[in-house]
């Protein structure tokens, strides 16, 4: 029986699970041409790699193509040239595209999402000038589970960022590959592959809810190994009988 490295095992796992998202979700059509939104950090450089590789080796068949969206107004900036790299060593086209924002247009909103807005927006656009039929996105398990979480304690409400989302407004599918993969093992492959790291500089960057969730779902794994597993199945295991519903929202 064959022997395997630690990191062999962690880039064989991700493999795995990055398979099981695309398969399961139906992520990937015959035909397809994917722009990778490549905002520089490790998740978005493994996802180059992952659907570079799957490009190249499997069916159906499919062309990426990744973007990385300079927002002008605000100060840091990535390595364009080992992004290039990067992603020509994955057999991935590369583009910048340049956009801004001005965060006094609408004091209502933090530039903080403003400028996430902005950058999706501009997305949508190079995928529009590129032909593209999906936009795939760097979220992971992780990102999914704690946006859930978010989503129930600060908005009241049962719901996340889905593997596949259909934007009919923009005749455009949002794909999210790496849905089932872990973020320590993203984290492992980043070690792996050397990643150069994102240095940010945002003046407008603040302490979000994020990072407190990702306490949470480690202390909830503490307490249940398999907890990120039961979260993600309750979303697919929904007991409206057993639930709260009020006349309002259902009158007989």
């Amino acid at each position: 029986m064959a022997q395997f490295t630690e990191e062999e095992k962690t880039i064989r796992r991700i493999d795995k699970r990055f398979s099981k998202g695309v398969v399961e979700y139906g992520l990937i059509e015959e035909g397809d041409k994917i722009l990778i939104g490549l905002s520089g950090g490790k998740d978005s450089l493994a996802l180059v790699e992952l659907l570079g590789r799957r490009s190249q080796i499997y069916k159906p068949r499919f062309s990426v193509v990744a973007v990385h969206v300079v927002m002008t107004n605000i100060p840091y900036q990535c390595d364009a040239d080992y992004l290039r790299c990067h992603c020509e060593a994955h057999g991935v086209n590369f583009l910048i595209h340049e956009t801004a924002f001005d965060p006094s247009t609408d004091t209502r909103k933090s530039p903080c999402f403003l400028c996430s807005w902005n950058r999706r927006k501009a997305l949508f656009t190079v995928a529009k000038e590129q032909g593209c039929t999906k936009i795939a996105l760097g979220h992971h398990m992780d990102d999914i589970l704690e946006t859930l979480l978010m989503n129930q304690t600060f908005q009241g409400s049962f719901s996340t960022m889905p593997p596949k989302l259909k934007m009919d407004k923009f005749d455009m599918t949002i794909v999210r590959p790496m849905c089932l993969v872990h973020e320590s093992d993203l984290e492992e492959l980043a070690q792996i592959r050397a990643y150069r790291k994102l240095e940010k500089n945002c003046p407008y960057e603040l302490d979000s809810h994020r990072s407190s969730m990702k306490g949470i779902l480690r202390q909830l794994e503490a307490m249940n190994p398999e907890a990120r597993y039961s979260l993600w199945g309750s979303m697919s295991n929904v007991q409206p009988d057993l639930l709260p519903i009020s006349l309002k929202q259902h009158p007989k």
